[in-house]
C-alpha cells in the first residue's frame, strides 16, 4: 500500500500547521528529514531539513506505530510554524520521495475504516463532528464517533446470530432426541432486538434534524415585515427590506444557534396572487418550503387568515406590533418588541423535540434498521409454524443480520464510501 501525506490543517497563515504521513514508509521518510524520530507516542522538537540538508523549520514531531494509530498504520505528524512558504516547501520535499503521494480526500479516515480502527458509522460521526456548528450537533456526533451506535448495533447483531444458531442447532439434530425447546429463548431475543430497533428508528428523524438543522419558515403577505423580522432574529441585515411589496422573491436562509439547537430561518416571498411570472414562482417556492419546514411563523396583519394550514407548534404573530392592536401576540422587527419572547418560545419547542433523538443520524441508518426489523418481524411470524419453519426463520434472521452489517460498513459499503469521503478534507 502507498504511503500518503497531506496537510491536516486548513491552508493559509496560522499559529501552527500540521502535516501527516501514514503508511509503510512513514517512519523512513520522516527520519530522512531530521536527525532521529521521537519514541513511539512521544513528541520531540526536531530541525526539519530537505534531502540536501537545507534547514526548513523547527517542528514538534509526533510518532505513532501501527496498528495503534488513527489509521492503523505507521504515522508521523509534523507540527510546523503556520507559514504558507514553510508548508509549500515541506510538501514539495515530500512529493519528491518515491512511493509517497498526496492523500485523496478522506483517505486517512478510509484507511482507519479498512484497518478496523473505525466502523462506517463512526466515520460518519467523524464527518458530522467536523461539520458541527452547535453544541448539540457536537455532542450528538461525538456519541456516534465514540462508538455508542456501533456498539448497540453489534449487540443486536450478536443476539440475532445467537437466535439463528439455536434454530440451526435444532435443525441439525432434528432426527435426535433434543431435550430442550429453543423457541422461548429465540422469541425473547427477537422481541428484545425488535423493540430496541423500533425505539431507535423512531428517534432517527429528530437526530437527522439535529445534524442538518431544524427549518423555521416565516410566512405572511407581502410587505408584512417578514424580512425585517428575519434580520432582527439573525442580528444582522441578511435580507433586503423596502416599502415595496414583493421585494423578496427567493427563499433567504439564515442559520442560527438556539440554545445549542441548529435552526435555519427561512424568509419567503409574500403569499398573494402573483403579479408576474417570477413572483408566481417565488410564491410557489415559498409554499413548498413552508409546508416542508419543521415549524412556521405566521406574521399577520389585521383581518388576515393564515395562508397555510396551521400545524402543532406553529406560531401566529401580529405584524408591526408597534403600530397595530391585534388579537395575536404582537412583535415588531423595527423596535425589537416581542423578539426575546419569540426566541424563548422557539427554544422551548425545539428543546422539547430533541429529547426524543436517537443515535442513528442518517437516512441510511434508518433504512438498514427497518430492513433488519422487517426480517425479525417475519421471523417471529414464522416461529408459529414450529420446528418445521425453523429453516425459514434462520434464513430471515441472516437477512436481518446482513442489514446490520451493511449499517456498520462490513459489507456492501463500496458504493457509498466515495460519497462519504468526498466531503472530508485531504488531511482527514
Amino acid at each position: 500500500m502507498d504511503t500518503i501525506f497531506a496537510e491536516a490543517t486548513a491552508p493559509g497563515r496560522a499559529g501552527v500547521s500540521v502535516i501527516r504521513i501514514s503508511g509503510p514508509r512513514a517512519h523512513e521518510v520522516a527520519e530522512g528529514l531530521m536527525s532521529s524520530l521521537p519514541k513511539v507516542r512521544q513528541s520531540a522538537v526536531r530541525m526539519i531539513c530537505d534531502t540536501d540538508g537545507d534547514f526548513i523549520d523547527q517542528a514538534l514531531v509526533l510518532r505513532f506505530d501501527g496498528p495503534e494509530s488513527f489509521t492503523g498504520e505507521d504515522v508521523v505528524e509534523f507540527h510546523l510554524h503556520g507559514s504558507i512558504a514553510i508548508m509549500r516547501r515541506v510538501v514539495a520535499v515530500l512529493s519528491g520521495f518515491a512511493d509517497l503521494r498526496l492523500a485523496d480526500p478522506g483517505e486517512f479516515t478510509r484507511r482507519a475504516l479498512e484497518n478496523g480502527r473505525l466502523d462506517l458509522v463512526q466515520v460518519e460521526g467523524l464527518g458530522d463532528l467536523i461539520e458541527a456548528e452547535t453544541e448539540m450537533q457536537r455532542r450528538q456526533a461525538l456519541r456516534v464517533l465514540s462508538g455508542d451506535l456501533g456498539n448497540r448495533v453489534e449487540d443486536w447483531r450478536r443476539d440475532l446470530i445467537r437466535a439463528a444458531a439455536l434454530l440451526e442447532a435444532t435443525i441439525d439434530f432434528a432426527d435426535e432426541d433434543v431435550p430442550f425447546d429453543v423457541s422461548g429463548e429465540v422469541r425473547e431475543l427477537l422481541a428484545r432486538v425488535n423493540n430496541d430497533l423500533s425505539i431507535e428508528i423512531a428517534g432517527t428523524k429528530v437526530a437527522e434534524r439535529i445534524r442538518a438543522g431544524f427549518e423555521v419558515a416565516i410566512i405572511g403577505a407581502p410587505n408584512v415585515g417578514k424580512s425585517t423580522l428575519l434580520n432582527r432574529l439573525a442580528g444582522r441585515d441578511a435580507a433586503l427590506t423596502s416599502n415595496i411589496a414583493g421585494t423578496t422573491r427567493d427563499v433567504i436562509e439564515v442559520r442560527m444557534d438556539l440554545a445549542g439547537v441548529p435552526v435555519t430561518l427561512l424568509d419567503t416571498a409574500g403569499i398573494r396572487e402573483g403579479q408576474d411570472e417570477i413572483e408566481i414562482l417565488g410564491i410557489d417556492l415559498a409554499r413548498r418550503r413552508a409546508e416542508s419546514a419543521d415549524l412556521r411563523i405566521f406574521l399577520l396583519n389585521q383581518g388576515d387568515e393564515p395562508p397555510l394550514p396551521v400545524q402543532m407548534d406553529d406560531v401566529i404573530l401580529s405584524a408591526k406590533g408597534d403600530l397595530m392592536d391585534l388579537p395575536f401576540p404582537a412583535i415588531s422587527g423595527h423596535t425589537g418588541a416581542g423578539i426575546s419572547e419569540l426566541l424563548g418560545v422557539l427554544q422551548e419547542i425545539f428543546l422539547k423535540r430533541v429529547g426524543g433523538a436517537g443515535l442513528a443520524t442518517h437516512a441510511r441508518h434508518a433504512e438498514a434498521m427497518r430492513k433488519s426489523s422487517a426480517g425479525i418481524a417475519t421471523s417471529i411470524g414464522l416461529l408459529e409454524q414450529g420446528p418445521d419453519g425453523y429453516d425459514l426463520v434462520a434464513a430471515e434472521l441472516r437477512l436481518a443480520v446482513n442489514a446490520l452489517e451493511v449499517l456498520l460498513g462490513r459489507i456492501d459499503a463500496e458504493n457509498m464510501l466515495d460519497e462519504i469521503f468526498a466531503s472530508f478534507c485531504l488531511g482527514k
